[in-house]
């Protein structure tokens, strides 16, 4: 899947500086304030050229099937994205397709919050909700009685460790989430292919190695019927210290999928960080399940073996 994101706040002068929204860059005489003012929807001519764009977008790529439509990034760092803007803009993309059949309709994705926040009065016309640093799966139970995907489409500020974002990746998903992608710092300019060794000031991860165990990831998810699955922390009867977290999904009776981590956040001077011990332990689990026989496979995170 490709997410195409639409708009994004500028975070500091010096990107509004460089806009083609802003008056000085543009012959349209349109953007002729600060950045604070621009997606507050007070400029009809603005609001004109930001909705063409939109239905430009949309119209260029129709033919893809897999590509959604992220509203607007981050649009709640300093509040400079009202949600009725938002809304508009799901509802200019909504528009601007209402005449495909609904299977052939994109998806429309909203970033809601960096963490876990409970949506409130969610747009029915939105299909996916995406979290930043979403740590810990709070997003998904906080948000399982909506009904729709959960997303977790960035990571970072976590060290630059593969194993750090391949157990977020296990977690999240197997937690019930929707969908997984990860800040990979490892493209950049020059290094297309996404091979640039991070310097130890970097704040994210990513290199092949890494890539290459999150496809086992997504092997191992196609390998279930997922969509038939919920999150089950209720089997879980009991389980010995060294088991950490547990992560159940289930089809009961016919299949479960179980994923355990030593992953924790600790409390630090300057907030919580996220901290993995990736020290071999043993660990007993006690599970509720029917009365059945099953098949047990194992599946190494680190080798898809």
């Amino acid at each position: 899947m490709v997410e195409f994101t639409l708009f994004c706040p500028y975070y500091r002068d010096e990107m509004w500086e460089l806009s083609p929204l802003n008056a000085r860059n543009n012959i349209n005489k349109i953007g002729n304030y600060g950045r604070t003012e621009v997606f507050q929807g007070k400029d009809p001519d603005m609001q004109r050229v930001m909705d063409a764009l939109v239905r430009k977008t949309v119209a260029e790529l129709r033919e893809f099937d897999n590509v959604m439509f992220e509203i607007c990034n981050e649009p709640y760092v300093y509040n400079l994205v009202p949600s009725a803007w938002e809304r508009h803009i799901a509802s200019v993309i909504a528009e601007a397709e209402a005449d495909l059949p609904p299977h052939q309709r994109h998806l429309i994705t909203q970033n809601i919050a960096n963490g876990a926040k409970k949506v409130v009065d969610p747009d029915p016309r939105v299909s996916v909700f995406n979290f930043h640093y979403a740590r810990l799966t709070e997003p998904v139970a906080l948000n399982w009685d909506l009904n729709r995907p959960i997303g977790c489409n960035e990571t970072g500020f976590d060290g630059q460790a593969d194993s750090t974002y391949r157990v977020q990746g296990w977690d999240f998903l197997l937690s019930g989430g929707a969908l997984y992608n990860n800040l990979d710092y490892s493209f950049t300019v020059g290094h297309e292919d996404g091979s640039f060794v991070n310097p130890p000031t970097q704040p994210g991860g990513g290199s092949a190695q890494l890539r290459y165990q999150l496809r086992i990831l997504r092997d191992f998810m196609d390998s279930l019927d997922f969509v038939r699955m919920r999150p089950a922390p209720e089997l879980l009867r009991r389980k010995s210290r060294a088991a950490g977290t547990v992560r159940i999904l289930a089809e009961s009776g016919k299949q479960y999928a179980i994923y355990i981590h030593q992953a924790e956040m600790r409390k630090q001077q300057r907030g919580s960080r996220y901290h993995l011990d990736p020290g071999p332990r043993k660990a007993t689990l006690e599970l509720d399940l029917p009365p059945g026989e099953f098949r047990l496979e194992w599946w190494d995170t680190k080798t898809g073996r």
